[in-house]
């Protein structure tokens, strides 16, 4: 399964120099199932990490995603997502598509003639 992975500005007051993290969503793994499965709500399911060890919530301890909102939620400014990508790593090979990539309030479709986005609801 593919991962998410936010190129974010984390904006935690313990590390104010810190400008870069990602924030990493791996996936619950799912069968093998030759057509598109239902949409997958990474809020509920897999569990999520950020790289530069700016919180508890790093690759040696999974947290889930409220948890690393709650690590970020340290009374200062709000993280900011500078990029986001979806990405595979080296273990498995997989072939699929990702399609309806919600971010807050906004959902990005991605179709042959390019990403439409609209506001989810």
């Amino acid at each position: 399964m593919p991962g998410i992975r936010f190129e974010i500005d984390p904006n935690v007051s313990a590390h104010p120099g810190d400008n870069y993290s990602s924030l990493v969503w791996v996936p619950d793994a799912a069968p093998v199932t030759d057509r598109w499965s239902p949409f997958i709500d990474a809020t509920s399911t897999g569990y999520w990490y950020l790289t530069g060890n700016e919180t508890a919530c790093n690759q040696a301890a999974e947290c889930t995603f409220a948890q690393v909102k709650a690590s970020l939620n340290d009374g200062g400014e709000k993280p900011t997502i500078h990029s986001v990508a979806v990405g595979k790593g080296r273990d498995h090979m997989w072939i699929g598509a990702v399609d309806g990539l919600r971010i807050n309030q906004t959902v990005y479709d991605f179709e042959a003639d390019g990403v439409r986005a609209h506001r989810a609801g």
